[in-house]
């Protein structure tokens, strides 16, 4: 008989509570245990543990956020953080964790592997840039959170016809505003991996314009650079990663396209409700195979790992192969969306 520790690392997104169920259910059809630690590294550390049953992950699965908890820390910060995880880690007799969580979440693992804590990561993130995987769970429902804003933005923009900016999260890659984009029918997308100029974006905007089209969506990636000649001071968190600063790049944008072109704008800074939201079928169904297949590996001996889709095949990563490395937008996409801008 195994036992597994289960917890939560990073931002929440939709259908955490997917992959908890699915990786109780096949443990307990393995005859397996399974231990969840509360708000993540913070529960392991302080050994806030609960034994996860069948009553715990019943009724979950279409719920948002974490029954877990999650936290967004890095134990290796502090040398006392670690030794307790190990001491924990020997405490509740785990065979290995089983973390569900993001990018630095990677890191953490194959750390922790290093330090002889074995794990397996499911990969979940409204960013989708986690190597080693297409997709990430949670990135569906954010997209139909996007694309459903955008409908709604179309008809105020029209009525009024402005320019509407609509900044959505995306530190370093532009999976969240290209994809949204796309689907919501954007008239131009700003990413971090391909480079903008502000007169381009004006002239798309004043064409328009000139051919009767009194609006237009504009979707930009929090993470892109700001337009030139303009500074900011960025505050870093835990990993290293800026946090926004309090003048966001949408406003900034808006500002240089309304002196540029003249046309009334306005910016829409979706934040933290595309981590939120009833999870699609496409991230129920993702989460629920990832979770039983990070079981099934480890059943075969097999961990130190993320487990990852490719195309429609589940598969596993060795850490060493995934750790360290970006999940960037696939460039074909972006052509697709230049299609129409």
């Amino acid at each position: 008989m195994k036992r597994y520790g289960v917890l939560c690392d990073g931002g929440d997104a939709p259908g955490i509570n997917a992959a908890i169920r699915a990786i109780a259910r096949e443990a307990f059809e393995k005859d397996d245990e399974m231990l969840g630690f509360i708000d993540g590294f913070i529960g392991l550390i302080k050994n806030d543990v609960k034994i996860i049953t069948k009553d715990v992950v019943s009724g979950i699965l279409p719920l948002s956020g974490s029954v877990l908890g999650i936290s967004r820390i890095n134990p290796f910060r502090n040398s006392q953080n670690i030794q307790a995880i190990k001491e924990n880690f020997k405490k509740n007799s785990l065979t290995l964790l089983v973390i569900i969580g993001d990018r630095d979440t990677v890191d953490l693992a194959k750390k922790f592997s290093d330090e002889g804590i074995p794990s397996i990561v499911i990969p979940k993130t409204i960013d989708n840039d986690v190597y080693g995987t297409d997709f990430a769970i949670g990135f569906d429902t954010a997209v139909t959170t996007i694309s459903s804003a955008l409908d709604n933005l179309h008809a105020t923009a029209s009525v009024h016809h402005r320019a509407m900016i609509v900044e959505t999260m995306g530190r370093e890659t532009g999976w969240l505003a290209l994809f949204g984009g796309i689907s919501g029918g954007a008239d131009y997308i700003i990413i971090p991996e391909i480079p903008y100029k502000l007169e381009e974006v004006a002239s798309h905007l004043a064409k328009r314009k000139k051919e009767g089209k009194n609006f237009s969506i504009v979707v930009v990636a929090e993470g892109v650079s700001l337009p030139e000649g303009k500074t900011e001071q960025k505050e870093y968190d835990e990993f290293g990663h800026p946090i926004n600063s309090k003048k966001m790049v949408g406003y900034t944008i808006m500002e240089g396209l309304e002196k540029i072109t003249h046309i009334k704008a306005r910016t829409t800074v979706l934040g933290y409700i595309q981590r939120g939201g009833i999870p699609t079928n496409t991230d129920r169904i993702l989460a629920t195979r990832l979770g039983a297949a990070a079981i099934e590996f480890a059943d075969k001996g097999k961990f130190n790992g993320l487990v990852g889709i490719c195309g429609r095949d589940i598969v596993f990563n060795p850490l060493q192969e995934v750790a360290g490395k970006i999940h960037s937008v696939d460039l074909e996409f972006y052509r697709l969306a230049k299609t129409f801008f």
